[in-house]
């Protein structure tokens, strides 16, 4: 069986996290399925997927140390060619990755105890995300 919806997103500004894990968990239950695989994936270039502990602290580090590691205002060759401001924006999606896979045992996400997913807007304007599940199991 496979099941498929979007969550849609308003994101603000770069660096905006938002916790979407009681809203997989909802397409989850809702799909039927028992056992199997919920991916995520976000349609688009400048923004990322992945698991964190959701907390006060962890939102704001993981941020910092992508701007640490690819900071803002850089010459990459995407200003050079676009003049847009966001070359980190791409860098740092890609780096964090689109998708995420997590699975699914007795109608219910297999998740650490202190393990929420996560939405990372990395692009530098208001954006209206998509993102993909899709549920396979039986």
């Amino acid at each position: 069986m496979v099941f498929q919806k979007s969550i849609q997103l308003q994101t603000i500004h770069h660096r905006q996290m938002h916790d979407l894990t009681g809203q997989v968990a909802e397409l989850v239950a809702g799909s039927g399925v028992q056992n199997g695989l919920v991916n995520l994936f976000n349609v688009g270039s400048t923004a990322a997927l992945g698991t964190i502990e959701y907390e006060p602290g962890l939102v704001q580090d993981l941020p910092d140390m992508l701007d640490r590691l690819i900071p803002p205002g850089q010459a990459y060759g995407h200003e050079q060619a676009w003049h847009d401001g966001n070359g980190h924006s791409h860098l740092q999606a890609t780096l964090v990755g689109p998708s995420l896979t997590v699975p699914i045992q007795s109608g219910q996400l297999v998740l650490g105890a202190w393990q929420q997913i996560f939405h990372l807007e990395c692009d530098i304007k208001p954006r209206q995300r998509s993102i993909l599940v899709t549920i396979y199991g039986e």
